[in-house]
């Protein structure tokens, strides 16, 4: 798990086949480089693909970096 302000590249997806199609279609995908803005109250603000977008706990560890 990154820490706020922290960045890397995805390298996994895990999970479910429909878990992997929702975060590959908000750009989680393996290459793009991902920063976490913040993490408030269980949820992950994530940087990814120029855009901010805010993923539970539980999603963001599906995703390896």
């Amino acid at each position: 798990m990154l820490k706020s302000g922290e960045s890397g590249l995805v390298t996994r997806i895990g999970g479910k086949p429909e878990t992997r199609r929702f975060l590959e279609s908000l750009g989680f995908v393996v290459g793009a480089p991902v920063s976490v803005v913040n993490v408030i109250n269980g949820n992950v603000i994530c940087s990814v693909m120029d855009s901010r977008i805010a993923i539970s706990k539980e999603m963001a560890q599906k995703i390896s970096v």
